[in-house]
């Protein structure tokens, strides 16, 4: 790929994508973040313990069935690139959602949060990669870790679907107040990634703004094997 990831993420239409987090919790990105090359690295990275402070066995957990590791610090270049690079454009949309609920702002640099969050005792490092074969899912959940939660995070597609799996799409799940449930399944192509909301979203209601709940998971996989990027912004205590 020609552009650094600064340059993609610069060159992706976000004013279309904030209007499809503000109406759905989520937005996939038009054109890849991440290069094939890039990707390649991340998976071969996977089975290297020296890149990982902790390995989760899903269904120990009963999180689902699958298995994903938390890198430690200091993290991969592209990893550490791509969470510092993205968050100012998240941040703008979390400090919109702020002013609509009537909560604190965030910082305006990732170093800044990492700083907030080492001082309500999140020290951990919270981008991870998941591994799923076939047969493997993820229980629709929420990424937490703490007091300090930013409430957007971003998955990238380490993966080609349809080439080395199937199945397994991304799930989400609005939990709307005084209604049923409304599910969305995407799935992205090789370096694409997906801007989601972590816990919450605000909507605008009769009454004035009210939080919209969302979870999401992983679909079953079919066949083959199917790895994901999740880069999360708050650290972990």
């Amino acid at each position: 790929m020609d552009r650094d990831i600064a340059g993609r993420l610069a060159d992706l239409p976000w004013a279309a994508m904030r209007d499809a987090i503000d109406r759905n919790g989520f937005a996939l990105t038009p054109s890849p973040i991440l290069g094939a090359d890039e990707c390649a690295e991340l998976v071969q990275m996977f089975d290297d313990d020296a890149h990982f402070r902790s390995t989760i066995d899903m269904a120990r957990h009963r999180f689902g069935q699958g298995c994903y590791r938390y890198y430690r610090y200091p993290l991969p270049p592209v990893v550490g690139e791509l969470r510092t690079a993205a968050y100012p454009y998240v941040a703008e949309i979390a400090n919109r959602w702020a002013s609509l609920l009537g909560e604190p702002r965030f910082p305006d640099t990732h170093a800044e949060l990492v700083r907030i969050c080492q001082e309500h005792g999140q020290t951990r490092p919270t981008p991870l990669v998941l591994r799923y074969h076939e047969g493997d899912w993820n229980a629709l959940h929420q990424d937490l870790y703490g007091d300090v939660v930013f409430p957007l995070q971003l998955a990238v597609a380490l993966t080609r679907p349809g080439v080395d799996f199937t199945g397994g799409e991304m799930l989400f799940l609005q939990q709307r107040p005084r209604a049923q449930s409304r599910g969305h399944a995407i799935m992205p192509d090789l370096g694409h990634g997906v801007i989601f909301t972590t816990r919450s979203r605000p909507a605008k209601g009769t009454r004035g703004t009210y939080r919209v709940g969302m979870r999401h998971g992983t679909s079953t996989i079919t066949t083959g094997e199917r790895l994901t990027l999740g880069i999360i912004f708050h650290d972990a205590m």
